[in-house]
């Protein structure tokens, strides 16, 4: 099976342009997809508002999208959701920075960059007004803050676990430094969250994945000017991480990626971990692979779209199949947000199914 669908078109509705795809498929089915509305242009700071649309059937139908946080004027971005199993309750983490003549969500302090939090108990029927955690999550010297892009993790052990990144001011330079990947987390269902390890510099936008041995893969957007993605590994939760390796099968060319466990051995036969990424040294060949072995290898993969591409993310649905949330155009990438939903053998050419 393999069907696709666009959720979002550029100049289509109140925006010039959506960007950054996020996807969360609840314990009860719900396929929530959340993005970035930008206003008035494709750039990443201006009025940029989160919007969501929800398909209850397994992506079938979707309903009409709708604003979740509105920037009023500034930028509300980086939408990056988790379920808590055990109570059903929806975190998604954003980043709010104040834009030219902003008004409305207006937050105290003077650092840019700041972390939200939404939360909802209803399936994404409805959201909690936002809450400041930067306070909470980001160190006084950094400047540059991003959540994920994409999704977060619920651990075997009950961690909720979230993909950032950062920057570091260097005083004697008077500007940031590299960017460096991190991870935040909450051990108490989300009632309070932790700054968790930091990862080696040149990283940035990541997903994380639990690995079969209770162990954290991390896979990282890579500034080591080798067109590759950017890996380590974490034997603590994501409290501390392996020194990052460079994984020369994934072709990447510095751009988001998304990583997914599909199953288990316990419940799928074999371990199967989904990869997708715009797989050149360009945003283009969306792409998405499997690993058998929990990441030490991927297959060859097959090309969802051969044109202009970037930005994903990966969930299961309640049915087994595959959805990829990813942006694609004619002329560049960020023409519109598209959804493809395909089966197991579909993705395999039947080599593998459930």
């Amino acid at each position: 099976m393999f069907r696709e669908r666009t959720l979002f078109k550029a100049g289509v509705g109140a925006y010039a342009a959506y960007r950054i795809p996020s996807l969360l498929t609840t314990d009860s089915g719900t396929i929530l997809a959340f993005c970035e509305g930008r206003r008035h242009s494709v750039s990443d700071a201006g009025d940029i508002d989160i919007l969501m649309t929800r398909s209850l059937d397994s992506g079938v139908t979707w309903e009409q999208p709708r604003v979740i946080v509105s920037g009023k004027g500034n930028t509300v971005s980086n939408p990056c959701p988790v379920q808590d199993r055990s109570t059903g309750r929806i975190f998604l983490h954003l980043n709010w920075n104040q834009g030219e003549g902003g008004e409305g969500l207006i937050l105290e302090g003077k650092a840019p960059r700041r972390v939200l939090l939404t939360t909802s108990d209803d399936e994404g029927e409805n959201w909690s007004a936002p809450e400041d955690l930067t306070h909470q999550l980001k160190g006084e010297d950094w400047t540059w803050y991003a959540n994920g892009p994409g999704h977060g993790i619920q651990l075997s052990s009950g961690r909720l676990v979230i993909p950032c990144n950062h920057a570091v001011l260097q005083p004697q330079k008077g500007e940031s430094g590299p960017y460096q990947s991190h991870v935040v987390y909450s051990d108490d269902h989300g009632k309070t969250w932790k700054l968790g390890g930091i990862l080696d510099a040149y990283t940035n936008e990541c997903q994380v994945v639990e690995l079969a041995d209770g162990s954290v893969h991390i896979n990282m957007r890579s500034y080591h000017g080798k067109n590759c993605r950017a890996i380590a590994n974490s034997h603590d939760g994501g409290l501390t991480w392996s020194a990052v390796e460079l994984d020369p099968v994934l072709v990447d060319p510095v751009c988001q990626a998304s990583i997914l466990r599909y199953s288990l051995e316990s419940d799928g036969g074999k371990s199967r971990i989904l990869f997708a990424n715009a797989a050149s040294a360009m945003r283009e060949k969306l792409t998405v692979r499997i690993s058998y072995d929990e990441c030490q290898t991927w297959n060859g993969g097959k090309c969802l779209y051969s044109g202009p591409s970037a930005y994903s993310d990966l969930a299961k649905a309640s049915d087994g199949t595959i959805l990829c949330f990813y942006e694609r155009g004619e002329e560049g990438p960020y023409e519109e947000l598209r959804l493809a939903q395909f089966s197991l053998d579909w993705l395999t050419d039947d080599t593998d199914r459930l």
